[in-house]
């Protein structure tokens, strides 16, 4: 039987984590061995996220969050780390303007710990201290996306 609304109910909004995987990952460490000795580890950190959101059939979304962290001491690359970290979405029934805060800030809030643990293992296996990444806001993330967007889309003779 289909999923006909019985006394005129609106359909029920549906959210589904199908399958979360890693769709890519990589790691250099350009400057090993010699980034390993002589010297005290005192590293900074750099990390930049990214989200991007599509559809991938009928009510499903895959969604990929892009996490890169460099490390440096001084101006040596200690190591660059990019998990790409992706997630199949059921998502039916929401209305419109609910579809862009759900793909760009729930989903990623989803896969980030997934991404963390990934980047966790792979600073380690290369023989670095463990580097938890810190918590995201994607809300934060989302809202400046938009800002920039818009800002994009301003002729340029009325942000004056």
């Amino acid at each position: 039987m289909a999923d006909t609304p019985v006394g005129g109910e609106q359909p029920q909004p549906r959210f589904e984590i199908q399958k979360i995987y890693l769709r890519d990952v990589s790691l250099e460490c350009p400057n090993s061995p010699t980034v390993f000795h002589g010297r005290q580890w005192q590293p900074e950190a750099g990390l930049q996220l990214n989200t991007q959101a599509k559809a991938a059939g009928e009510g499903l979304y895959e969604v990929m969050l892009t996490t890169t962290l460099t490390v440096k001491l001084g101006e040596e690359t200690a190591y660059l780390v990019e998990v790409q970290q992706a997630g199949l979405f059921t998502v039916i029934d929401f209305p419109k303007e609910q579809m862009g805060p759900l793909l760009g800030i729930h989903c990623p809030s989803v896969l980030f710990p997934f991404a963390r643990e990934a980047v966790a293992d792979l600073v380690q296996k290369a023989g670095f201290p463990q580097h938890l990444l810190p918590p995201v806001s994607f809300e934060s993330l989302y809202a400046q996306q938009l800002q920039q967007q818009t800002d994009a889309n301003t002729p340029a003779a009325a942000k004056h």
